[in-house]
């Protein structure tokens, strides 16, 4: 395992979606970064945009990282975000409901620096959380 490569990696991640400084994340990355979600591939100005848009929407957003596991160059992270939603989000207007997030992200690293990462979380667990969608059986609704 590499302890620097973890070290440093959380502690972007952290000041990216916890603290908006997409800067520390930046200095991480390949030229190549690619990050992949549910909705296809993007780079770092998508990530740029998708952090800031967090930002704006949940000021007090605080991300923490639960779990890592590595192996050779992969590393994955189970993480839990929470804030106050406090601005326009998904095209939900403010609700200001406390908001508590999870998912996971697998990262390909090329020597110290991120490639590619895969991330996995749910949007109906969001708007579940902002009581905008209810989740469960339709005989609950």
């Amino acid at each position: 395992m590499n302890d620097d490569r973890r070290r440093n990696l959380l502690n972007a991640w952290r000041a990216a979606w916890g603290n908006g400084d997409i800067d520390t994340f930046e200095g991480l990355l390949t030229s190549g970064y690619v990050r992949h979600t549910k909705s296809g591939s993007e780079g770092l100005e998508s990530v740029r945009s998708a952090i800031a848009a967090s930002q704006k929407a949940f000021p007090d957003l605080r991300t923490e990282i639960l779990e890592t596991v590595e192996e050779g160059a992969l590393l994955a992270l189970r993480w839990q975000s929470r804030g106050t939603h406090t601005g326009e989000f998904m095209g939900v207007p403010p609700t200001d409901r406390m908001v508590t997030v999870t998912g996971a992200s697998f990262c390909r690293f090329e020597g110290a620096l991120l490639a590619e990462e895969w991330v996995v979380w749910d949007p109906r667990e969001l708007l579940s959380a902002m009581n905008i969608w209810a989740l469960g059986s339709r005989a609950e609704r």
